[in-house]
């Protein structure tokens, strides 16, 4: 094979992998739909609203907690998940879920790499950032990394 047939072979077997991969974890296509409640909520609320789930979720780390959802998050802040739900989706461009596993991500590829928690499991690692399976870790964190957990270990720790 010549080098360019041996690129297009490889880029093709990667192309493979990938498409694997996304129905190994049921990746699915983030779908944008235009619901005219989001332009309802008013700007000082909205704001007021997103500074306060900045609060929740990250600075009392609430994302850790597998259990917690929308509906609590919204209980806390005394709004209904309609609001919330426009709010999550205006301000930091994804739904509830997205944003919760996000932050989780982000703590996941921390402790993955971080000498101290060597000695742990990555389903250890996923139940401390709040996933309550390793199916919802293992997809949440390919979605985010494009790679497994054990993959991005591997590859990050070797370098220190």
């Amino acid at each position: 094979m010549r080098a360019t047939d041996e690129q297009a072979f490889s880029e093709e077997q990667q192309s493979k992998e990938k498409q694997k991969n996304i129905k190994k974890y049921n990746i699915r296509e983030r779908k944008i739909v235009n619901a005219a409640y989001r332009e309802m909520i008013r700007a000082e609320l909205a704001d007021k609203l997103y500074d306060e789930i900045l609060r929740i979720i990250v600075a009392q780390k609430k994302y850790k907690d597998p259990h917690y959802s929308a509906k609590d998050l919204a209980k806390e802040l005394k709004t209904n998940t309609r609001y919330l739900s426009g709010v999550i989706n205006s301000r930091f461009g994804m739904n509830y879920t997205c944003l919760i596993n996000e932050y989780r991500i982000r703590e996941a590829k921390h402790l993955l790499v971080d000498k101290r928690y060597t000695d742990k499991t990555i389903e250890e690692i996923s139940a401390m950032v709040g996933f309550a399976n390793r199916q919802s870790f293992y997809a949440a964190f390919y979605k985010h990394v494009g790679g497994t957990p054990r993959e991005y270990r591997l590859n990050n720790t070797s370098q220190k």
